[in-house]
């Protein structure tokens, strides 16, 4: 089993940045993938970044490229998400998520990781 914990969550200013963290306990030496969701009120789940654990692959989805960046540090079990440049749009509720088995495609499904956080919510204020 893999424990998820994010923090870092708040509000800001469009424009502005934050970063999250999603802090893994546990089984963490099975770690294949983690990523980050978001889900805004009355929208589906939506695929925001991933990383693979070992060799640092990154992933992001097309409404973030090129302005948030996931980062791993395994010595601390820890993945970031810095969020740069943000948009009202980006608000929603950011959730950590964890794969423990070989996959290989693109890690930006929901149903392909096994483990999630309670989310943290990201506002940013127009």
């Amino acid at each position: 089993q893999v424990q998820l914990l994010e923090s870092g969550g708040g509000l800001v200013q469009a424009g502005g940045s934050l970063k999250l963290s999603c802090a893994a306990s546990g089984r963490t030496s099975s770690l294949y993938f983690m990523g980050w969701f978001r889900q805004a009120p009355g929208a589906e789940r939506e695929f925001v970044a991933a990383t693979q654990w070992s060799g640092g692959l990154t992933f992001y989805g097309d409404s973030v490229k090129g302005r948030i960046s996931i980062s791993r540090d395994i010595t601390k079990n820890t993945v970031y998400l810095q969020m740069n440049r943000l948009r009202p749009e980006d608000t929603a509720i950011y959730y950590c998520a964890a794969r423990d088995r070989f996959l290989a495609r693109v890690p930006d499904r929901i149903d392909v990781y096994g483990y999630w956080g309670q989310g943290t919510q990201v506002t940013v204020s127009s």
